[in-house]
């Protein structure tokens, strides 16, 4: 196995583990366990659990830039429409999961964001990235007349992921997805509706 498969290899498990328990609840032998990768590899690719976890984040935020590249991006598509179908493809996500474990980078927000200037940094990174994504299909959105030319595209896209990171939040407390459906309803109905 060459050095990025196992570095791969050990974000990928590190990456389900602690969407499922949490940071802090995920020890590193856990997850060399479940990747099937001796200790000392840990230690030639990480210093640390918290270096670990600030990997993590770049490894959700690549993630994160792919699904905004063939959805977000996708110029093939009205700007409403792809934005549109970049939720509904996170809710259909979770509910085909059946773990209702939530984003990724809120978790982590949540979990670190208050507690490590380091984990703070990288996650407003993230977020801001993620904002950045939805106002540029907002904005395209406003050109094209598909959206009140009065709704300013920034503070929508802020309120935008503020709502969705709320009712992800909302879906691992009741385990239902029924939140995401009815984030989906406001935003869509409602919010950006000319």
């Amino acid at each position: 196995m060459t050095r990025e498969n196992t570095k791969d290899k050990i974000l990928s498990h590190a990456a389900s583990i602690i969407r499922q328990k949490g940071f802090n609840n995920t020890g590193i032998q856990e997850i060399l366990q479940t990747a099937g990768v001796p200790k000392g590899s840990f230690y030639f690719y990480f210093k640390s659990k918290e270096d670990l976890g600030l990997a993590l984040i770049d490894y959700y935020g690549e993630f994160f830039v792919a699904v905004s590249e063939s959805t977000l991006r996708n110029q093939e598509l009205p700007p409403l429409q792809r934005l549109e179908r970049f939720f509904e493809g996170r809710r259909l996500t979770s509910e085909e999961e059946k773990s209702m474990s939530g984003c990724p980078i809120g978790n982590l927000a949540q979990e670190m964001g208050s507690l490590n200037d380091a984990f703070q940094a990288k996650l407003r990174h993230v977020f801001n990235g993620m904002q950045r994504a939805i106002r540029e299909c907002l904005e395209q959105a406003r050109a094209q007349g598909e959206i009140d030319a009065h709704l300013d595209p920034e503070e929508t896209a802020h309120f935008i992921l503020n709502s969705w990171e709320g009712a992800l939040l909302r879906m691992k407390a009741e385990r239902s997805t029924e939140p995401l459906v009815l984030f989906e309803k406001m935003v869509f109905g409602r919010v950006l509706k000319r």
